[in-house]
């Protein structure tokens, strides 16, 4: 176990033993084709007897190694699950005339991937953040037992552009989305070094693993289509879904909590205050935390996904 996970495991209270009780130190990476235009590379980490699954949900601009070692950290009691969605990290990157991107087409996706794994739903905690969330929501109006719970966060589950970035509010406007998508493709270097750690305090900052960052670079254009351009097909129709999902927020039964980043300055804390008075749901700001929570505090991340078995 290296040092990293030793930490963690330490951070969320468990103590790592010799022999056949220790925890997983690695995460397997595989691909899973779910029809001819998507194929999506995952990562699990397996467990002989586990407790339940977890399956977490990556945001912008990210991939599945950001749970890596949440992942592993979490293995000696559950299998873990992650997976790029299309447009990220190795998964395919069909073009939009057979993919659209939405949240809703995430949707499907998400479905089809819990089928394809044959996750037992009623042992399942999904743990969505960023765009990954909206998808699960939508998925549970369609199905509340999807899973026995969905942790959600930092995402913006209504059209309320004034509670976020100025560019994100740009990418929902369709005069401003052209512009917007060529000027984050023209900054890339700038968003893999700098979006996940923008504008917290000295105190605050925090390293990413090496091996994530670098795959974020790496796999940033594949297939003629960058990370910034998934990103902004999604916000192509993102309104369109976010206001079903608020129409339709009262019929939603899988049991949800909020966490939220008391410093994201992408999605302001207000739209999630929102989301959770409107959906009747507990939430928690996070002291000191952006929009990045997993990556800025993993035990913590941990520790939510330990007591959604409880």
């Amino acid at each position: 176990m290296n040092f990293a996970h030793l930490l963690l495991a330490t951070a969320i209270g468990s103590t790592p033993v010799a022999g056949a009780n220790e925890k997983p130190t690695s995460a397997e990476t595989g691909f899973v084709r779910l029809d001819d235009d998507i194929t999506l590379r995952q990562l699990v980490v397996r467990n002989a007897n586990p407790q339940g699954t977890v399956l977490f949900l990556h945001g912008f601009p990210e991939s599945s190694l950001a749970f890596k070692d949440i992942a592993i950290a979490l293995g000696d009691d559950y299998e873990v699950h992650a997976f790029d969605w299309p447009g990220y990290g190795q998964s395919s990157r069909p073009s939009p005339d057979r993919f659209a991107y939405a949240p809703a087409d995430y949707a499907r996706v998400l479905k089809a991937y819990i089928a394809h794994e044959r996750i037992d739903t009623s042992k399942l905690t999904i743990y969505a953040t960023d765009i990954g969330a909206l998808p699960a929501l939508l998925l549970a109006l369609d199905e509340p037992h999807i899973a026995r719970r969905i942790i959600v966060g930092d995402f913006a589950p209504f059209d309320r552009p004034q509670l976020m970035h100025e560019n994100l509010r740009n990418l929902k406007s369709p005069g401003s989305a052209e512009p917007t998508r060529a000027a984050m493709n023209a900054n890339h270097a700038d968003i893999i070094a700098n979006v996940h750690r923008r504008d917290l305090p000295p105190e605050s900052q925090y390293d990413l693993a090496p091996e994530f960052q670098a795959d974020i670079a790496t796999n940033w254009k594949r297939d003629g289509m960058t990370t910034v351009d998934a990103f902004a097909h999604y916000y192509a129709r993102f309104t369109r879904d976010q206001r079903y999902f608020e129409a339709n927020v009262a019929k939603l039964q899988t049991p949800v909590r909020v966490v939220w980043g008391e410093r994201d300055i992408y999605i302001r804390p207000d739209m999630g205050l929102e989301f959770a008075a409107k959906a009747r749901l507990q939430i928690d700001v996070l002291p000191g935390i952006g929009h990045f929570p997993h990556l800025q505090d993993p035990a913590r991340t941990a520790l939510e996904v330990r007591a959604s078995f409880r």
